[in-house]
């Protein structure tokens, strides 16, 4: 998987499309609620095996369940910005599905459950050029943690600075034409 700076850097960048005077906040709310897939980490300490469902990179990691996070969020969106919630419940649904649709481009474990509870099937992109994030803080501080932060921000960060660009310019454009 990539390493939760990646996931937080790709959900801020998500995050970026909001209006100015929330967007701090929704950031940093974007940062953290696109690590919620990674909770099921829990379930090995339950004795939950990595391939079951509710596995890691399962259930968590689907896209059904980036659907329900977001159907779940709108009532709340509803009351913080009544004005866009459909908008942020959408943009919820693409925050925390792109947690699994990232971890795709990893070479690790057993693939990635996105369609899960409709289809078990794990799944890896066709091209995987991430490297794999240690799982504790002392591996990734300690040893391969800087190869993999190198490697992220070619392949993530270069990426998502582009898109912050793009959307920069567009801004500026429409700024300009008004």
């Amino acid at each position: 998987m990539p390493s939760a700076f990646s996931h937080a850097l790709v959900g801020a960048a998500i995050g970026s499309s909001v209006s100015r005077p929330r967007r701090t906040w929704v950031l940093v709310l974007f940062a953290v609620l696109v690590a919620a897939p990674d909770l099921d980490v829990i379930g090995f300490r339950l004795g939950i095996p990595y391939a079951h469902p509710l596995g890691h990179r399962g259930l968590s990691h689907s896209l059904v369940f980036a659907a329900v996070l977001a159907l779940v969020s709108y009532p709340l969106w509803r009351r913080i910005i009544p004005e866009s919630a459909r908008r942020m419940a959408v943009l919820t649904f693409f925050v925390v599905g792109s947690h699994g649709v990232l971890d795709t481009f990893t070479d690790a474990g057993h693939g990635i459950g996105l369609f899960i509870p409709i289809d078990d099937t794990r799944y890896f992109a066709p091209w995987r050029p991430i490297l794999t994030s240690p799982l504790s803080v002392s591996a990734f501080f300690g040893g391969s943690g800087l190869a993999v932060l190198a490697n992220e921000a070619v392949y993530i960060g270069l990426p998502t600075a582009c898109v912050f660009l793009v959307r920069s310019i567009v801004y500026r454009a429409r700024r300009s034409a008004a």
